[in-house]
């Protein structure tokens, strides 16, 4: 990203951002008189914000950074896995939320207490806790990386000052103040995105005819890959190690997305603050139609960035082409638009997890565990606990982020190791779900053999022992989970 430059009018507009952040937690510091205030904002969340503060979980600065790269250098074939993806998010509506309403859970992981036992849910809430630690420290990195190229700065200061923001706002606000920051989160990707796509398109010589002319010819708008036919030699390798043909991509896309949402606390947990099953489903369905429009938008910018440097040849390029959304924002972009666009990506990369890594730690470990012991349990001594877990999660995070800071090629296999535990996951749900059987000990053998297999899998994947695509693990584990546990019959 050489040439870039920060100027002030850019840095007013992050830190008026950040300042905003900040005051929206101390803003709502003065609610925080319990435990259910703070989780889950006592359910009174209206379900269009709740929606938009899962988007805005969902979306990361890796997705802002890598979702333009990759229509790019590539095409809109990414949007095969929404189409899964969408299919996931009616699964979860009418499955997975009114089994969570019907047990009052706080943390999705409750449900499985209530459906196996304590065991099985401190179980899940522990896989909860790596998947998520890991994949929010490599957001953190990612656009804390970006950041200090922009502005010149140390990545260790950028990234105390992420950690900073987001345990100050969390740990006063709670879950109202995540929810409210996610909405304003999500203007801005939105807004920044949109402004972004309208201002290349300007600039590419021909205008929209002439960006979709330069797209065409480059094939840069395919959005299905029908892979090679059932006959033909090579078929298998392509079905274990492409994740574009379009069907694989759809399988991947649903089990995928199912994983990372229906058993995943910090995104169900927006699902969670608003008051009915009805509204909770309502928001889930709501999320379909923000997430693609996101996902549309990203795509639109990595075409005009392809038509502006396709009519445009004489100009620089980055080094590596997946920092092509950064790279033009510090040479090409004006103040103010530049510094619009900078704080979609510091704001995607100030991770929300630190309050649903709390909340999961005190209701499914540190509650069962004082229980156990049949020691009582004091709220106001919990709220205070809680904000103490959301330093100590900022702690781990940000040592999280320094540590693949240091790593080459580390970005994408964060999300493999997510993977290998997320299979796991979704499978002992689907076991609760739509089974009468399992119980904890079959069900913690079975949680752990799936892991342990994609990690094998994984390891001999990326040694290029075997064909398989990543992509596969989490079925592959969901499936070993669910055979497993299931050999188990229910405690009678």
């Amino acid at each position: 990203m050489s040439g870039a430059r920060v100027v002030w009018g850019d840095l007013a507009v992050l830190g008026a951002l950040l300042a905003v952040t900040v005051g929206l937690g101390l803003w709502f510091r003065r609610r925080q008189t319990s435990t259910d205030e703070f989780f889950l904002g006592n359910r009174r969340v209206p379900g269009w914000a709740a929606a938009l503060s899962f988007v805005a979980t969902e979306v990361s600065a890796v997705t802002i950074i890598s979702v333009p790269a990759t229509a790019y250098m590539e095409n809109w074939e990414y949007l095969q896995f929404f189409i899964g993806s969408a299919a996931a998010r009616v699964v979860i509506a009418y499955l997975f939320i009114p089994a969570f309403y019907r047990f009052h859970c706080t943390t999705i992981y409750q449900f499985l207490a209530a459906r196996f036992g304590v065991p099985t849910q401190v179980a899940a809430s522990c896989f909860f806790f790596v998947t998520r630690l890991l994949g929010s420290g490599v957001r953190l990195m990612a656009a804390c990386l970006a950041l200090s190229v922009l502005l010149g700065v140390d990545i260790r200061w950028v990234i105390v000052v992420f950690i900073a923001v987001g345990v100050l706002y969390m740990g006063a606000g709670g879950m109202r103040a995540v929810v409210w920051t996610n909405v304003l989160q999500a203007i801005v990707f939105i807004g920044g995105g949109l402004a972004a796509v309208i201002f290349i398109t300007g600039r590419v010589d021909g205008g929209a005819a002439g960006l979709l002319r330069a797209a065409t010819e480059g094939g840069r708008l395919a959005v299905f890959d029908p892979g090679p036919s059932s006959g033909a030699p090579g078929f298998w390798a392509a079905f274990w190690k492409n994740p574009n043909i379009w069907w694989v991509a759809i399988l991947n896309g649903f089990f995928g997305s199912m994983a990372a949402f229906g058993t995943d606390q910090d995104l169900m947990q927006r699902l969670l603050t608003v008051e009915t099953r009805r509204t909770s489903q309502r928001t889930m369905l709501a999320t379909i139609g923000l997430s693609l429009g996101v996902l549309l938008i990203y795509l639109s910018v990595g075409t005009a960035l392809y038509g502006f440097f396709t009519t445009h040849p004489g100009l620089a390029l980055p080094e590596k082409l997946d920092a092509i959304f950064p790279f033009f924002i510090g040479a090409h972009t004006p103040t103010l638009l530049k510094g619009v666009l900078v704080a979609a990506i510091v704001l995607a990369g100030i991770d929300s997890p630190l309050a649903s890594l709390a909340t999961s730690f005190v209701t499914d470990v540190y509650r069962p565990w004082r229980a156990r012991r049949g020691l009582s349990v004091d709220d106001a001594a919990l709220l205070r606990l809680s904000r103490l877990c959301v330093g100590v999660f900022g702690v781990l995070l940000a040592l999280l982020a320094w540590a693949f800071s240091h790593g080459k090629n580390i970005l994408w296999l964060a999300f493999k190791i997510g993977g290998v535990t997320f299979g796991a996951l979704l499978g002992i749900f689907l076991l609760g779900l739509l089974t009468q059987r399992g119980r904890n000990r079959g069900n913690i053998l079975a949680m752990s053999l799936s892991a342990a297999i994609n990690a094998v899998l994984l390891i001999l994947s990326e040694a290029g022992r075997i064909p398989l695509g990543w992509s596969w693990l989490v079925i592959l584990g969901t499936l070993v989970t669910l055979g497993v546990g299931a050999l188990w019959p229910a405690r009678r």
